[in-house]
């Protein structure tokens, strides 16, 4: 009888103990709606990496934070962004031989929510002398897999280095689309209902005369302990001051990735001239914009224009008067670059262009570049409507001149411009000093002069004839842009960044979080494209 009770009693605490673990094993239950990853293959043998991760809690305590693995140790940290645009905070997270960053999310996430964000790194020394193919240097790839969750939806695209073509491409498992971006071959992978713990391999070589920078095939105890490392992590062998030494940083300066993954849709809000470095138009053209920005807030003009443009920065309105529009960053910085003599100092307008692109950049973390590309194609479309629907010259003069910087950023501007005003003259205002200051100085014998000073007393300027002011203004943009500066030369030298002598990554993306864990794994990379390497675990919090 006692032996009984003794025996119940066991089986009590065993099924106690049994029910306790799986209370605490079943805390937490979530799983990834999807996990995209994008890589950027960079000339200096480093890549870009973007991941953009949905994460779903069903039931159990909030998510916090999430671990993403990285490739290896010598990355650098960018910034992170939730899909209500959120700033995120992202830490390195390393420990060991393990790497992965920690995404903290702006709020926890709680049971029956979701929640979108990306996250970019620069990571060095990612390309390697492929010794399965003579001649070729690759990248191997393993996406972060979850240890206790599901992946809905994985892709991973890979964008080669420019003039990599699909004839000098191996791929280490099939791709399943090809497409091109920015002139660059890209390689298209995708994979759904991935199982917990479950992790693909995606590897790419291609001729080593792509890339500036590569590792050379390891030799020796090197090549062993590349070759056995995993084993050797498993079988507890400590190689911390090897791998110091295989992966010591060569960090250099680091530009936002030119192209994002599709997170937070299109990036409203960019001026005219903004969305002009997106289009990709010329900084010449560029800085041509900025500057009929700043005439038609008669801030500037243009005083002689051969050699170069020389400048005049006009009295702002005084207290009690109506001001303009606001300066912004750019026309500061233009405004800046003009030398007491009024001409345009080279160096100082290329930091303006310079400026501008890293600004659009930095609005553009997050977005779908290519879809806001198309939204500001729209919006120039849609200016062309408005002046072209105008009913009376004078509606659709007024539109134009609203709409200058727009419909400057269409390429065939001058032929929209002479089929708008046809059948209907042109009516300027004495305000409009952007097309003043071409009328007055590229055509000769002018007949209407403008007060500068004060455009209200300048009276009544005369209507201009469609196909006239349709070349006037064509000639106008076109010597303006040729005259910019004194030496073109040295304004498109001064356009190229200054490299920062090597060290170790990059500067990249985003993201953060808070506590409790299921763990992540990581990317990868390898000496070819077909062998094992050891990665970083992660999870979420």
């Amino acid at each position: 009888m006692v032996k009984t009770r003794s025996l119940v009693l066991w089986l009590i605490v065993i099924t106690v103990s049994a029910m306790s673990v799986v209370g605490v094993a079943a805390q937490r239950s979530y799983h990834i709606e999807h996990e995209w990853a994008k890589i950027w293959i960079d000339s200096d043998g480093s890549i870009d990496l973007l991941y953009d991760v949905e994460v779903a809690l069903e039931y159990g305590d909030d998510i916090n934070f999430v671990y993403l693995g990285q490739p290896q140790g010598d990355f650098t940290i960018g910034a992170a962004l939730d899909q209500y645009g959120h700033m995120l905070q992202v830490a390195d997270a390393s420990s060991g031989g393990e790497y992965r960053i920690r995404v903290d999310f702006y709020a926890p996430l709680k049971a029956g929510q979701t929640l979108r964000f990306n996250v970019s790194t620069n990571v060095a020394r990612m390309i390697y002398e492929d010794i399965e193919n003579p001649g070729n240097v690759g990248m191997q790839f393993v996406p972060t897999w979850w240890q206790e969750a599901s992946v809905f939806d994985l892709r991973v695209m890979i964008v080669l280095p420019l003039g990599v073509t699909t004839d000098r491409l191996k791929t280490s498992v099939d791709w399943d689309n090809i497409s091109t971006e920015d002139g660059r071959l890209s390689v298209y992978w995708e994979r759904q209902d991935l199982s917990p713990n479950q992790r693909f391999e995606f590897g790419v070589s291609f001729p080593k005369e792509y890339v500036q920078d590569y590792e050379t095939r390891p030799t020796g105890l090197f090549a062993f302990l590349r070759q056995n490392l995993p084993a050797l992590l498993v079988a507890g062998v400590s190689i911390t001051a090897i791998g110091a030494v295989v992966y010591t940083a060569r960090k250099r300066a680091y530009f936002a990735p030119s192209v994002s993954v599709e997170t937070l849709g299109i990036r409203h809000g960019l001026t005219a001239v903004e969305a002009s470095y997106l289009l990709e138009v010329g900084p010449t053209k560029i800085v041509t914009e900025i500057l009929y920005g700043l005439l038609q807030k008669r801030a500037v003009w243009v005083k002689a224009t051969d050699p170069a443009l020389q400048l005049k920065v006009v009295q702002q309105p005084q207290e009690g008067e109506s001001p303009e529009a606001p300066l912004r960053y750019y026309e500061i910085d233009f405004l800046d670059a003009i030398s007491e003599d009024g001409t345009l100092r080279e160096e100082k307008l290329a930091q303006t262009v310079i400026s501008l692109g890293e600004n659009v950049e930095e609005k553009m973390r997050g977005y779908c570049r290519r879809d806001t590309i198309d939204y500001y194609r729209r919006i120039v479309a849609k200016a062309w409507e408005q002046v072209e629907q105008a009913d009376t010259p004078g509606l659709a003069s007024k539109a134009f001149d609203e709409q200058l910087l727009w419909l400057l950023l269409d390429p065939s501007y001058q032929s929209r411009t002479q089929s708008a005003f046809r059948d209907k003259a042109f009516e300027p205002s004495p305000f409009w000093l952007w097309y003043w200051y071409g009328y007055h100085h590229y055509f000769p014998n002018p007949t209407y002069r403008p007060d500068v000073e004060n455009p209200a007393r300048s009276g009544e300027p005369p209507k201009i004839p469609g196909a006239d002011f349709a070349n006037n203004i064509a000639t106008a943009v076109e010597k303006t842009s040729n005259n910019i500066v004194a030496n073109l030369e040295k304004f498109a030298n001064s356009l190229i960044p200054v490299r920062i002598p090597p060290k170790t990554s990059r500067e990249p993306a985003r993201h953060g979080a808070g506590c409790a864990c299921a763990c992540a794994s990581c990317a990868c990379v390898c000496a070819c494209v077909s062998c094992a390497c050891a990665c970083a675990s992660g999870g979420v919090g």
